[in-house]
């Protein structure tokens, strides 16, 4: 079954629930915030997720955490493409082969029809990762929405 490019329809209800599942999860080990952000096609930026992924980034005021400690996983429906974008203080402790051994788990899921699956793993290393630098503190507030972002 061909999955539809409306980013709201792309996952199933209890897909959609899994990953808050899993969202709500790593972010109960971590600090860090960690977002979702789905649309239907990439604008007009070289076809590139990952420039999308940061002005994303900045429009849902992920960089705003008091400790810069964002992750958005961007996923363009129509386009299959995606990336995984961590805030400044983020990326310089875990480094770009961290980001890439993220990417690689998804796109072998992915490859499969398995979206939901893929981005539940990409969120669980991100938060099993980040617990050793970013630990859930007592009394941490969760400082953005866990809510899934659906553009055009």
């Amino acid at each position: 079954m061909k999955r539809p490019d409306t980013p709201g329809d792309f996952l199933l209800p209890e897909e959609q629930q899994q990953i808050l599942a899993a969202i709500r999860t790593a972010e109960a080990a971590c600090s860090a915030e960690i977002r979702l952000c789905i649309e239907k096609s990439l604008p007009l930026l070289n076809g590139d997720p990952y420039k999308r992924a940061r002005t994303l980034f900045a429009q849902l005021g992920m960089h705003k955490t008091q400790a810069h400690n964002g992750v958005l996983f961007y996923l363009a429906t129509r386009n299959r493409k995606f990336a995984v974008l961590g805030d400044e203080d983020l990326h310089r402790r875990v480094g770009d082969g961290f980001w890439q051994a993220v990417i690689r788990s998804m796109e072998a899921e992915f490859g499969q029809d398995r979206f939901a699956e893929g981005l539940c793993a990409g969120i669980t290393q991100v938060g099993t990762r980040l617990a050793e630098y970013y630990p859930h503190q007592t009394g941490d507030t969760n400082e953005l929405d866990d809510r899934i972002s659906f553009g055009e």
